[in-house]
């Protein structure tokens, strides 16, 4: 972050709620709308959606004079809203079907994003769905889109369609101290390909103007998918490939625990130093 804020030209696809688009701490210049089922901004500043999507969106794309962590808010923000805008209150992780969200993969993808952000669990799971999903991950590995996703909030030791394609870097959340939280999955799938990333007490923009302090895995997901994107800025000529590597501590060991590494972005950065160098 002391390096760069981002480019204009490195697109994350935010599959998420709507955004309240017009807060003033947003970097809202650099917004853009994917509009599918549901409209990309919020009609219902109190709803569930709206105040994940924004909240997330903060993480990513607030300015950053902002409370919010403001990871990379000189970057491109493709807002594709997946939630409808029904219930109220702070529902932590919402979810979607796997039809729904396969579809929005690719449109993510097709729209150009580099990156795509997935704070969010699945709904109702079926083989049909699953395989949907599956072809949508391989579209996104295809056409080098590296998707970043939630690893779930159930306190459980298993996997889903997501975390288990081995494309998707799965995200656990952790503490300040770096240790897992309790109600934050495990499994082989994530210890394997995943990440840790900040999941406890992160400050974020509100839908309606004040600040709000969540966790879980959703909050985590948008630490690893802001250090890609920066990781892009200041090496846009690296591969998908190589820039997963070097997030994912690719020169390590093989690995064997149910717990993945901690994100370190500084030692990802050193790796694409000395494989591709800068400019």
């Amino acid at each position: 972050m002391e390096r760069t804020s981002g480019r204009l030209d490195v697109k994350i696809g935010l599959i998420d709620g709507p955004v309240v688009s017009g807060h003033p701490d947003l970097a809202s210049e650099h917004l853009r709308e994917i509009t599918g089922n549901n409209s990309g901004t919020c009609t219902q500043a109190n709803s569930a959606a709206c105040l994940h999507g924004t909240f997330v969106a903060g993480i990513l794309s607030a300015k950053r004079s902002s409370p919010a962590p403001s990871i990379c808010p000189a970057c491109t923000l493709l807002i594709r809203p997946i939630f409808a805008e029904a219930t109220s209150g702070r529902e932590q992780m919402p979810s979607a079907t796997p039809q729904e969200l396969a579809a929005a993969i690719i449109e993510c993808v097709d729209a150009g994003a580099r990156v795509i952000n997935l704070s969010l669990a699945l709904a109702k799971p079926s083989v049909k769905g699953d395989q949907a999903l599956q072809e949508a991950l391989n579209h996104a590995l295809k056409r080098g889109a590296i998707v970043v996703a939630a690893a779930g909030n159930q306190g459980t030791l298993g996997s889903s369609a997501i975390t288990r394609h081995q494309w998707v870097i799965s995200v656990m959340a952790c503490n300040l101290a770096g240790r897992p939280m309790n109600e934050s999955n495990l499994g082989s799938s994530i210890g394997r390909w995943g990440l840790s990333a900040p999941g406890d007490g992160i400050t974020s923009l509100g839908a309606e103007g004040q600040t709000l302090t969540l966790g879980g895995t959703s909050v985590s997901v948008p630490f690893v998918t802001g250090t890609v994107a920066l990781l892009w800025s200041e090496f846009p000529s690296a591969t998908a490939a190589q820039i997963k590597l070097a997030i994912t501590q690719g020169s390590t060991r093989r690995r064997a625990s149910v717990v993945p590494p901690l994100l370190n972005a500084e030692a990802a950065y050193q790796i694409l130093l000395t494989a591709i160098g800068k400019g």
